[in-house]
């Protein structure tokens, strides 16, 4: 628990595992909650670290079991189970012009937009490396896929770039940014 929430991350661990059973989804919001908590250290948020872990961790909260719904049902089951409403925002604003209207307006807010998409792709190129890891994975072979619509289709290349847009940054920096994160993260091969 830190300043910021109430919500632990074993309460956030518990809510999510009622809503995700798959292998796929879990392992997802593992590294997007590891590359939230690099990212508070590295843009100054270290105070913040566990708040901007657990909305990783809880951004995807319904996609397993309401696709249909996503950032507009976890909202519900958030307000339920007494999340902070500022986890709840958060969290919900990754959805930003794709289900629900709410704008990324913090700098964290942002970053998830940005990166959630970018930590699949990121994860997508690793994995026909020879290697399979991100460890010697280059921005330019990133780049590369980026650029092929057809790998990883899923993968929104616009909400990356909007994203990137919305920070301020170039895609070269989210991308090595996101590498470096996923690095580091202990749920990434």
């Amino acid at each position: 628990m830190n300043s910021i929430t109430k919500t632990t991350r074993d309460e956030a661990w518990e809510l999510l595992t009622k809503y995700n059973k798959g292998e796929f989804h879990l392992r997802h919001a593992l590294i997007v909650e590891d590359v939230m908590r690099w990212f508070a250290e590295k843009l100054g948020y270290g105070d913040e670290v566990d708040f901007w872990g657990i909305v990783g961790l809880l951004h995807d909260l319904d996609f397993e079991m309401y696709p249909d719904e996503h950032c507009i049902k976890e909202q519900e089951i958030m307000r339920e189970a007494n999340i902070d409403e500022r986890i709840i925002r958060a969290a919900a604003s990754h959805g930003w012009e794709i289900t629900v209207d709410i704008k990324p307006e913090h700098e964290m807010e942002r970053v998830l937009y940005a990166i959630d998409e970018l930590t699949g792709l990121i994860g997508a190129v690793a994995i026909m490396r020879p290697s399979k890891s991100v460890s010697d994975l280059e921005v330019s072979s990133v780049k590369k896929k980026f650029k092929d619509k057809r790998f990883a289709a899923g993968c929104s290349r616009e909400v990356i770039m909007k994203g990137a847009e919305l920070l301020g940054w170039d895609l070269d920096k989210l991308i090595g940014d996101t590498i470096l994160a996923m690095r580091e993260s202990k749920h990434v091969d």
